[in-house]
């Protein structure tokens, strides 16, 4: 745990070294949550950064009492992004809605205020598409997610194409970001499900209420209300999530609809998380 806190905190110190004007998003779930604790470690009790919050007027009431408690709480800057209007996934189909509220949305406040570098929570345990991220992932002038591009003509080697992920070794996060137009970066990578809710259950982190058992069922996983289920367990406590996570084989993100559709990778390609 300690190595894991250590490396975070060491990104979250280079982004804002690195950068003019990086933003935090928050979506009140466990991982983002634990990103603002972190962020509080590692610039001695604040968070220097404007916090977004994507809102796609869907999500839980918990969600939103939780957000509300925990900038009181904690006296960060919230910046609320919506999209100009409230769609329905039920009559335009999931993926115009997640497009709509969730990606253009986002484009929208980070071209308003002009963030160079977006911190997210995501962590490569989650899904399949996130493990091909790097920790400090460039987007382009279309805040599209591109792993290769072809290579030009006098350029060297058998592959056609080339890299245009940063290369990462020895933890040294330094790339060429001069022609890019915003930089994602992802100080909790590395982590894994069980390790959030260890270190949750180390520093008693507050957490959304709706992850907790409520007649036999919580949420593994927290989205919007029209496009999340929670899943059977009886686990009311954080030890008793632990536990349950130590043997359970249900995955993480079972109750989303973004994954039974496939959505993800298009989400991503198109410029969200």
């Amino acid at each position: 745990m300690k190595e894991l806190v250590e490396k975070s905190i060491y990104i979250l110190r280079e982004a804002k070294a690195q950068f003019q004007n990086p933003c935090i998003c928050f979506s009140g779930g466990k991982d983002s949550t634990v990103l603002l604790y972190l962020s509080r470690q590692a610039f001695f009790g604040r968070i220097p950064f404007e916090v977004v919050f994507v809102d796609t007027n869907w999500q839980f009431p918990e969600t939103y009492d939780f957000i509300r408690f925990l900038q009181k709480a904690w006296n960060f800057k919230l910046v609320v992004a919506r999209y100009p209007k409230i769609l329905d996934p039920r009559k335009v189909g999931h993926e115009k809605c997640c497009y709509c509220m969730k990606t253009l949305a986002l484009k929208s406040i980070i071209e308003k205020r002009k963030y160079d570098a977006v911190i997210t929570s995501i962590r490569r345990d989650e899904h399949y598409i996130r493990n091909l991220e790097r920790v400090f992932s460039p987007r382009d002038r279309n805040f599209r997610w591109q792993l290769l591009r072809p290579k030009k003509e006098d350029a060297t080697g058998d592959s056609p194409f080339e890299s245009l992920q940063p290369v990462e070794l020895w933890n040294i996060y330094r790339g060429d970001f001069e022609n890019v137009h915003h930089v994602r970066v992802h100080p909790l990578l590395h982590w894994t499900e069980l390790d959030i809710w260890k270190y949750i259950q180390k520093e008693s982190i507050p957490v959304n209420p709706l992850y907790f058992s409520r007649d036999g069922y919580r949420y593994r996983s927290i989205g919007c209300r029209l496009c999340t289920a929670p899943v059977r367990s009886d686990a009311r406590t954080v030890d008793e999530i632990i536990k349950e996570l130590e043997k359970t084989r249900i995955t993480e993100r079972a109750g989303r609809i973004q994954d039974k559709e496939n959505l993800m990778r298009q989400l991503r390609a198109m410029g969200y998380f």
